[in-house]
């Protein structure tokens, strides 16, 4: 199955985790790599100014080898991360680079980075002018035919006013969906979202040439949706997206419902919170 993804970020992930190696000069901008069979993980600081600042964590993984986004697909498990043991840290929010939807080997499609991915942190300190050292311990699945559990654990104080993992820092997070309206007036959108009794149609104006994939969220991790799939039903100018309301947890309803509707472009990536009607 042909992978979808963004044409212009696949050559991106390589350079990024090139990038997240820095020399025995800089190690302190990074943690030493974390090696278990198939991967290892590896902290990066960037530059520290103010309360809150930029961090990442590179997972690199062994050809053929595959993790998984925070919505695994039909199979996987998503990266668990823990932050409690740092100092002077108040809260950390991982932020997700545009992943990929591949074949999981079992008749499904499973969602997530292959050959390795590098993930900005927005770090918010508990003092801005005090010492932060963060100490991560990282639950993850790396799979080839089967899966292997990961736990490994880092640590690294952000130190440096001026950090070398700056650069590969930002273009990470360049490659991070941009949060968007239905409606926005750009090339690629989604114009309207509507619901016919147990399916939702997403309706998208993009580039006429270039791959497009849609990839939906429920409102709690306890919800499965199907991938969206193309169908050629679409008014004119647009390309119909349409999943089915299945997967979801005993006891919730898909009334007035808040999904999370990712787009994956050529070369942008966009998130929308929506409200079902």
């Amino acid at each position: 199955m042909k992978t979808m993804v963004p044409a212009g970020l696949t050559g991106l992930f390589a350079g990024l985790l090139a990038l997240s190696a820095p020399s025995g000069a800089h190690a302190q901008d990074a943690s030493a790599w974390q090696k278990d069979r198939h991967s290892s993980i590896q902290l990066l600081a960037g530059s520290r100014s103010g309360g809150t600042v930029l961090g990442g964590v590179a997972f690199q993984l062994d050809p053929g080898w595959h993790t998984y986004w925070r919505d695994p697909g039909d199979s996987g498990v998503p990266p668990r991360f823990d932050f409690s043991k740092s100092d002077n840290v108040a809260s950390v929010t991982a932020l997700w680079p545009a992943p990929q939807r591949f074949d999981d080997g079992a008749g499904g499609q499973s969602i997530g980075y292959r050959t390795g991915v590098l993930m900005p942190l927005r770090i918010v300190a508990k003092h801005s002018d005090k010492p932060l050292t963060l100490r991560a311990t990282i639950n993850y699945a790396v799979c080839e035919k089967l899966c292997v559990p990961v736990e490994a654990s880092a640590e690294l104080a952000f130190n440096s006013p001026a950090s070398t993992s700056d650069s590969a820092l930002h273009a990470a997070l360049a490659t991070v969906p941009k949060p968007a309206k239905v409606g926005d007036d750009n090339p690629l959108t989604i114009r309207s979202v509507k619901r016919e009794d147990k399916t939702v149609l997403v309706d998208v104006t993009a580039p006429e040439t270039g791959e497009v994939s849609l990839l939906a969220e429920g409102p709690t991790s306890d919800w499965a949706l199907p991938a969206p799939k193309q169908v050629s039903s679409g008014p004119a100018g647009a390309r119909r997206f349409a999943f089915d309301l299945t997967g979801l947890p005993p006891g919730a309803t898909a009334e007035g419902a808040a999904l999370k509707l990712t787009l994956l472009g050529a070369d942008q990536a966009y998130e929308f919170d929506v409200k079902l009607p």
